[in-house]
């Protein structure tokens, strides 16, 4: 293989020094997550745990559920073997090593290594001579899984997932490929793309189907990279080439017109992101223009109309689907952690085509509130929806049915490194606040940054150059909620009068100027030692919703910087869905080391309203004790809410029992 031109660009976990890329490539390259040794401690105890309990967890589970026996039985072909569990169980063990092996470049560990070699021989004893690797068919191939169909690739396009398998092979074998350097998974991978290759196309006695869930299309541009083989590029562009031509033409696979002429996510979040994800990479590698319009528009509409505040995506629990423009439901929102994961992607990539900070600003606000919700403290359980308000029946689970966010999770959490930093010629992003050390190429000569910060908690940065006695421009990303804006668009607007402000320093000497896309640029000839420090004031802020939200009509929301808050039950003697804000609230910032594994509080004056025993209203002078979004229901299931009320209409009043009457007439769980 050609070394690469450019660092591998689709996503940092597939950064390294063999990909082939083609003059169509991403204008800006992320620095490859090996780079980035992470000292942070927020994101360090979230690695820690992903390393410790995550993977290890969704490998025994793999076990446990027969996720694993399925490839031993598919390496056995037997009609009365009876076919159980999902469609595209096999994702689960391909995420999960892809996961492991993103943490093995990080933490060597050779009994990790073993334990996956082990697994791949596994699944290469499932895998059929010609290269079809699925093993709710092979496993038997005369009664096969009730999805899969009679024959190969027959219900593709519905439900048997055998597109959506490839995909999740092939970036986990990428992943495994790099880290170890081994070709066992990537030979797999490489020979099931070529069986898909061969028998499906326009081509006499090909197939023209597309996937039913998509993936494969960001996979396959991903593969073309790794060996610079362009039928694999061919094959993704074919897979978006055709949908809305074939038999599948309905909205909730985004099949119900053609790609490029789609300007408006529908239907299922995470088939949609992943999609969206896959004409970024297209547009980039080939250079295509009516991809890049499509693309452009379509996150137009996601960002102006459908994403929650807490970076969530997925109205509707039916059909795990966008709604309408605005309709962003609070208590029955979905936002599945898989969407939240694609929509890191998805904006990650329009950073890497377009270079504008407003990608992060989604991007960070989905990281730090919608994304990690996903996932307990501990590493140990998860959220499959993630809804903006509670009165109890949530809590995070250890596994599910449908384990996709889970395994989506043990493969995410470890690739965040590389979303820290990215290079363009001679000038470097530096795009997410988090303590690491990262070596940068920047314009052929290593630069060594070493970043220290407390973010989120406080708005402190210092960038260090610790090696680079050269000119390069270092271009610091100043938040939107730094210069007032929430997301960039009119869905969601500081409802304040604070006017926050932010300075940037060198060696001590303020640094000011026009922001060019979002980022301060410091172009200058940079020696040992020279410091870059941020500080971007980071006092709670109130946010309204466009006033077409309905759902969230007289209520505000709570922010501190990058992240959301929220009220719940075990911070209140009183029901949270009955508290008013003040009109105009003061907020007291509060400390708390040994809570969720530390956290700042915020706290202001409310009142909660209730009914007494002759129906009369009781109003109630109370503090309200707010959390960050991401650390609620750690403390069991009960009541939470993101929009909290300000005017009267928008709340709710209880009627106190006998109990509560005699608690001060506080409505208490």
């Amino acid at each position: 293989m050609k070394k690469a031109i450019l660092s591998l660009l689709l996503l940092p976990s597939v950064l390294g020094t063999n990909a082939q890329v083609d003059n169509g490539g991403y204008p800006i390259t992320p620095t490859p997550f090996t780079s980035v040794k992470m000292n942070d401690s927020f994101w360090g105890q979230r690695l820690k745990a992903s390393r410790e309990v995550t993977i290890p967890l969704a490998f025994s589970k793999c076990e446990e559920t027969g996720r694993v026996r399925n490839f031993e039985l598919a390496a056995m072909p037997n009609d009365t073997t009876k076919v159980a569990g999902y469609s595209f169980d096999d994702t689960d063990i391909y995420k999960t090593i892809e996961g492991a092996s993103f943490s093995l470049q990080t933490y060597p560990d050779t009994q990790l290594e073993r334990y996956i070699d082990s697994l791949l021989i596994i699944v290469a004893a499932a895998q059929e001579p010609d290269g079809y690797l699925y093993t709710p068919r092979t496993m038997n191939p005369k009664h096969p899984h009730e999805w899969a169909g009679e024959k190969r690739w027959e219900k593709v396009e519905e439900l048997s997932h055998e597109f959506y398998n490839l995909g999740h092979m092939v970036e986990g074998a990428v992943a495994h490929y790099q880290a170890t350097g081994k070709r066992n998974f990537l030979d797999i991978a490489i020979k099931y793309a070529d069986c898909i290759n061969r028998e499906i196309g326009k081509n006499p006695g090909q197939m023209c189907v597309v996937p039913g869930h998509q993936i494969a299309e960001m996979a396959l541009a991903k593969l073309y990279l790794v060996t610079g083989d362009r039928k694999y590029l061919d094959q993704a562009k074919f897979f978006l080439d055709e949908r809305g031509y074939t038999s599948r033409k309905d909205a909730y696979s985004q099949a119900h017109k053609p790609v490029v002429e789609q300007d408006e996510a529908v239907g299922h979040a995470v088939r949609a992101v992943y999609m969206y994800s896959g004409m970024a990479d297209v547009a980039a590698l080939t250079g295509d223009s009516a991809y890049l319009k499509a693309i452009d528009a379509i996150w137009d509409n996601i960002v102006t109309k459908k994403t929650y505040i807490t970076g969530g995506i997925g109205a509707r629990h039916h059909g795990e689907a966008f709604g309408e423009n605005y309709e962003l439901p609070n208590a029955t929102a979905y936002n599945e952690t898989c969407a939240a994961i694609g929509n890191v992607y998805l904006n990650h990539r329009l950073f890497l085509l377009h270079g504008d900070a407003k990608y992060y600003d989604v991007l960070e606000r989905t990281l730090y509130n919608g994304l990690i919700s996903g996932v307990s403290l501990d590493g140990g359980s998860f959220f499959y929806p993630n809804p903006l308000s509670s009165t109890g029946g949530y809590s995070r689970k250890p596994w599910f049915g449908c384990a996709c966010c889970p395994s989506n999770l043990s493969r995410f959490i470890p690739s965040l490194p590389g979303y820290i930093y990215a290079v363009k010629g001679d000038s470097v992003y530096v795009n997410l606040f988090m303590a690491n050390k990262a070596e940068l190429d920047v314009d052929k000569k290593k630069v060594v940054l070493e970043q220290q910060t407390s973010y989120p908690w406080n708005g402190d940065v210092s960038i260090k150059v610790a090696k680079g006695n050269q000119p390069f421009t270092l271009n610091v990303r100043i938040p939107g909620w730094a210069q007032n804006s929430v997301l960039p668009s009119d869905l969601y607007a500081y409802a304040d009068s604070v006017n926050p402000s932010y300075q940037v320093w060198v060696n001590g000497e303020e640094v000011k100027g026009e922001l060019n896309n979002g980022y301060l640029s410091i172009n200058r000839r940079w020696k040992k030692n020279d410091e870059v420090k941020a500080h971007f004031d980071m006092q709670p802020r109130l946010v309204k919703a466009n006033d077409k939200v309905t759902d969230d009509k007289g209520q505000v929301a709570v922010e501190r910087g990058p992240i959301v808050y929220c009220a719940e039950w075990p911070d209140n003697t009183f029901n949270v869905h009955t508290s008013l804000l003040n009109r105009n609230p003061q907020f007291t910032v509060v400390e708390n080391p040994n809570l969720l594994n530390g956290i700042y509080q915020i706290v202001t004056d409310a009142q909660s309203l209730s009914y007494d025993k002759e129906g009369k209203l009781v109003v109630n002078d109370v503090k309200l004790t707010l959390i960050p979004y991401y650390a609620w229901a750690h403390r069991g299931e009960g009541d939470m809410r993101v929009w909290l009320p300000m005017e009267v209409g928008a709340l709710m009043a209880l009627p106190q029992t006998d109990t509560q009457w005699e608690d001060n007439g506080f409505f208490s769980n």
